[in-house]
């Protein structure tokens, strides 16, 4: 078979925060073949996106040869541009314009001849199955939409190769699931030479072969089944007693870094790696009320092995023992009262209900998952609850105040951190946390100790300049300035979009510990795994409540569409709402 990239030794180096130069792309070879899926997999930080935009004759190797299409790309980056079709993570959608103007502005861009596009649009247009909305501002589509508009505005030629950076993060799993058909049916019809990076380890198992990456060095590559091998006889299940959540098992485990490489809730057990064969009495007497069986290997378990084999990435420490990894939190009241209770929510725009009569109460120290397609009005739910959105109607309390008559009060027993991180980028670290401790009331010596707690809590340098640092960094300074002033509630909305399995176990095992402490914690996510986490979900689509219950209750309500685990559970009962109704995205 051709092969469509052909890499070899290839180095890129930029200048790190501290003012020192540091290896994006350290001697990686590699070679792609054509007319197949490629999947580039790594932590944050890992070069992926450096070596797409090289592909992409965006950026120029510092050293080494890159080869793109049998084209040298460094010496003639507009021939291979010519030829290719780049979508970057934050592909330019023009809002104001519909999304069949977005097309055609893309098609003038790309030089499309007029007599081809009529049947390039509606290839594109069926593909994606927005044939329905052409007319409609692209500023008003979901984030789904968004992504498949994006993907059909970089198709509007044909190339010879497609590489998508991430093109599903931030989109939740029924719009996953379509962006996935279209690409396969490219390859498949097309025999489109396909190249993507991605945080979702099922999406890579999708793929031909399997590019791992880390630090800007290839450490492994292969097909998914040859990189499962790695994992061979070390994968196992394990059954948590009656009545002990999947998560308080699962941080067990993976306080045990010297017994254990991996471990996650899934389905209600608890899905783990042991670090060697055969039997170990001390992994035993971790084991001892919970039974272990063998389970067949991941692409996910040898991603992880791998990483853990390779050291710990900056930003990214071994998840430290649970007793310690939580702030003390200064908790009013007693855990299992209900601090927040909702009742015939409803939130209109004009003629558009958004929220339509939802109820549900949350409990102290509970976590609770709030869930839903793009679109869904999670988001906007989300808003309410936080005293950022008054409601239209109905009851809604938070930390046992009426949101309608102290709604300011309220918000100073909160904390919140965004999807995008909400920090100042040219503020440092400790300019950061000394500001949102102000803006919460702190002041003089309460403040000076709060901030030096929270650095030491979540490992911070507090000279670092906060624009500067790796993502799993950010996250973790996110976090500190939410937890700054000690509130009852934590917000967080969609806080792992785009981060990588790594960094999500770190980042759970601090939820995790948090919830034991007694900090109730509202959370939306577009990964249906960390569901498991939940004490209770609730599931939203068109502004109605779906299902609400704890893991197993939701996916007890999917359990007759076939339903295996949590994503399969969530586009069941999503598909289910929307058929008596006919809803759109």
């Amino acid at each position: 078979m051709n092969e469509t990239v052909i890499a070899a030794d290839l180095r890129k180096t930029f200048i790190g925060p501290d003012g020192k130069p540091f290896a994006a792309i350290d001697e990686v070879s590699l070679a792609v073949r054509a007319g197949e899926l490629t999947a580039l997999v790594g932590p944050d930080g890992a070069g992926k996106t450096t070596l797409m935009r090289m592909m992409a004759g965006l950026l120029k190797p510092d050293a080494g040869t890159l080869r793109v299409l049998g084209t040298d790309v460094a010496a003639a980056p507009q021939a291979v541009q010519n030829r290719i079709s780049y979508m970057p993570q934050r592909f330019g959608l023009y809002e104001d314009l519909s999304v069949q103007e977005n097309l055609d502005l893309y098609a003038d861009l790309h030089g499309v001849p007029l007599e081809l596009r009529r049947e390039r649009f509606s290839r594109m247009l069926e593909m994606t199955d927005m044939a329905r909305f052409t007319a409609r501002p692209a500023g008003k589509l979901s984030g789904g939409m968004k992504q498949k508009l994006g993907l059909a505005c970089t198709l509007v030629r044909s190339p010879d190769l497609l590489i998508l950076d991430e093109p599903s993060v931030g989109v939740d799993p029924l719009s996953r699931r379509d962006l996935w058909k279209i690409v396969q049916q490219l390859v498949d019809e097309e025999k489109l030479s396909v190249i993507v990076s991605t945080a979702y380890m099922d999406e890579a198992e999708r793929c031909g072969k399997v590019f791992v990456f880390h630090h800007g060095r290839l450490l492994a590559e292969g097909s998914p089944e040859t990189l499962r091998g790695r994992a061979r006889g070390l994968t196992f299940t394990a059954r948590p007693p009656e009545g002990t959540p999947a998560r308080d098992l699962q941080a067990r485990l993976i306080d045990r870094p010297d017994l254990v490489i991996d471990a996650v809730p899934s389905g209600g057990d608890v899905r783990f790696i042991r670090r060697a064969t055969g039997d170990d009495p001390r992994l035993a007497e971790l084991l001892h009320d919970a039974p272990a069986t063998p389970r067949p290997e991941e692409l996910e378990d040898a991603f992880m092995m791998l990483l853990r084999e390779h050291g710990k990435e900056r930003g990214h420490a071994e998840p430290a023992n649970g007793n310690d990894s939580a702030p003390q939190v200064a908790i009013n009241g007693d855990k299992g009262e209900p601090v927040i209770v909702v009742r015939d929510l409803v939130r209109k725009f004009g003629d558009f209900t958004a929220v339509a009569s939802t109820s549900f109460e949350v409990a102290r120290g509970e976590i609770f998952g709030l869930l839903g397609p793009n679109g869904a009005g999670k988001t906007t739910t989300f808003r309410m609850l936080c005293g950022l959105l008054p409601a239209t109607s109905g009851h809604l309390e938070v930390a046992g105040l009426d949101l309608r008559r102290a709604r300011a009060e309220a918000r100073g027993r909160i904390g919140y951190v965004s999807q995008k991180f909400s920090l100042y980028g040219n503020l440092s670290v400790r300019e950061n946390l000394e500001f949102f401790a102000g803006a919460y009331g702190l002041r003089g010596a309460a403040l000076k100790a709060r901030v030096a707690a929270s650095l030491n809590q979540f490992d911070l340098d507090p000279a670092s300049r906060s624009g500067l640092l790796p993502a799993g960094y950010k996250q973790r300074l996110a976090m500190a300035t939410g937890l700054i002033h000690e509130p009852d509630i934590l917000f967080l909305d969609e806080p792992t979009s785009g981060i990588d399995p790594l960094a999500r176990r770190t980042f759970w095992r601090t939820i995790t510990s948090l919830a034991a402490h007694g900090v109730t914690i509202i959370v939306t996510t577009h990964f249906m795994e960390e569901a498991e986490y939940c004490d209770r979900i609730a599931i939203q689509d068109a502004g109605k409540l779906l299902a609400l219950g704890t893991p197993h209750q939701v996916r007890q309500q999917a359990a007759g569409s076939g339903a295996r685990d949590m994503n399969s559970a969530f586009i069941a009962i999503v598909e289910q709402g929307r058929e008596p109704h006919g809803a759109t995205p």
